[in-house]
């Protein structure tokens, strides 16, 4: 058993409300089981109850046992002397507030039907990748459609989360924000972490002051990054790059803040995702953007967007991956599935955070509406969900069944999922 389970009981009200009385024999009617609780305190707020016919207006707390509210020390903490009611599986314990009062208990093992429990476990215990997935065929597609919603929504507030928290980092500076997520975007998760170290050690204030002189802007990105060290191999455009960053570096204090050229990877990734590669488009974007955080949240035009996005490097990285290695078929510039892969991971996110700060619900409306435009991603997640018959149609659908996949799916939250909660709620 599970206090999982019990909130999804008493939430939904699944149980036998027959002669329903406290372990003290008190007679209880729920008027209102109250509204989740996700932060610290009780499980359950504002709820009405009706004991012994006086009404009562408090919190509900849930335990497995008991005696789990000891193991809490909830008998030492006045947060939970507003419980008025201690909803359990086992009652092993007679619980009290902090001033000695007895709090009233109501026992839920007998009170509630085998088969939900049977269906719950079924779920629980599934060896499955998706828990339900034997069930999808038969499942009322607007509960399919509710719980997309919902997952989208929440992976939406946790993005933006964290812009958000990049956002107070930079001092509320909506242009440095966005600079840094561009450049852990091009790091593409192999990369995203020293990618995002180097954003922050050249800010883009930096940069910007040299947009005229691409060579500086990579001199610093390059040296910064490490990358200019412990070459065999020289030519000309690392010999400038190395004048230019000594020069910079001094101007700009920046010496103090070289990576270790040990951060970067390079394994199993393929040549146009090698960092040298990325950085050099991140110092084009830079080059060519007036406005960054503009170019991702001032229009509607997914072309224009993507276009804007799919820079070409400067013309050293146009036939090299790497310093030194010239390479005859030409590098490649950012790719379509690349620019879609920023819109979807930084300018949406981006919209959505930009809209908590200004609370404009226009913003968020806008990031929908770019995810609903912008083509589903490909990867081992949506091949699950592919493999039970559910196909995304665009990136709407991908970053909602991305986020359903690992929120809920992966750690067995099926009582958080209205997919989950309907099948074991519902009789077969």
């Amino acid at each position: 058993m599970s206090e999982s389970f019990i909130y999804f009981l008493w939430q939904f009200q699944y149980f036998d409300h027959k002669q329903l009385c406290t372990t003290d024999g008190e007679p209880i009617q729920v008027l209102y089981p109250g509204f989740r609780n996700n932060h610290a305190g009780p499980d359950f707020t504002d709820a009405r109850l009706l004991i012994n016919e006086v009404e009562w207006v408090g919190t509900v707390e849930i335990h497995v046992k008991a005696s789990d509210w000891f193991l809490h020390r909830h008998q030492q903490d006045a947060a939970y002397d507003t419980v008025i009611l201690h909803l359990v599986w086992d009652a092993d314990k007679t619980v009290q507030r902090t001033d000695g009062t007895v709090i009233p208990t109501l026992s839920l093992r007998d009170r509630t039907d085998p088969q939900l429990i049977f269906r719950y476990e079924a779920l629980h215990t599934s060896g499955d990748l998706i828990p339900c997935s034997a069930h999808w065929p038969r499942l009322n597609t607007l509960t399919i459609i509710s719980m997309l919603d919902q997952a989208l929504l929440r992976r939406l507030e946790r993005k933006a989360a964290d812009v958000l928290a990049i956002v107070v980092h930079t001092k509320l500076d909506w242009e440095e924000t966005t600079y840094q997520l561009l450049a852990v975007n091009l790091g593409f998760k192999i990369n995203a972490g020293p990618m995002h170290q180097l954003s922050r050690a050249v800010p883009l204030k930096i940069l910007q002051k040299h947009r005229n002189a691409p060579l500086q802007v990579e001199a610093m990105l390059f040296g910064v990054a490490g990358l200019l060290d412990d070459i065999a191999e020289s030519d000309e455009y690392l010999d400038s790059l190395r004048r230019e960053y000594r020069f910079l570096a001094v101007k700009y204090q920046l010496a103090d803040k070289k990576l270790p050229t040990h951060i970067w990877k390079w394994a199993r990734l393929r040549p146009a995702g090698f960092p040298t590669l990325r950085i050099a488009q991140l110092a084009q974007l830079v080059v060519q953007t007036p406005s960054l955080f503009s170019l991702l949240t001032s229009t509607d035009d997914i072309s224009l967007l993507l276009s804007a996005l799919q820079v070409k490097p400067s013309v050293y990285w146009q036939t090299h991956y790497r310093f030194g290695k010239k390479t005859e078929k030409g590098a490649p510039t950012l790719g379509g599935a690349s620019a879609v892969n920023i819109l979807i991971n930084s300018a949406s996110p981006l919209l959505a955070a930009y809209a908590q700060h200004k609370q404009a619900s226009a913003y968020i409306d806008r990031a929908i509406a770019l995810l609903e435009e912008l083509p589903a991603e490909q990867n081992t997640i949506l091949e699950i969900w592919q493999q039970i018959g559910y196909d995304a149609r665009n990136a709407l659908d991908s970053q909602a069944l991305i986020e359903l996949y690992n929120q809920y799916c992966i750690p067995k939250n099926c009582l958080r999922c209205r997919i989950g909660a309907r099948l074991v709620g519902q009789k077969s």
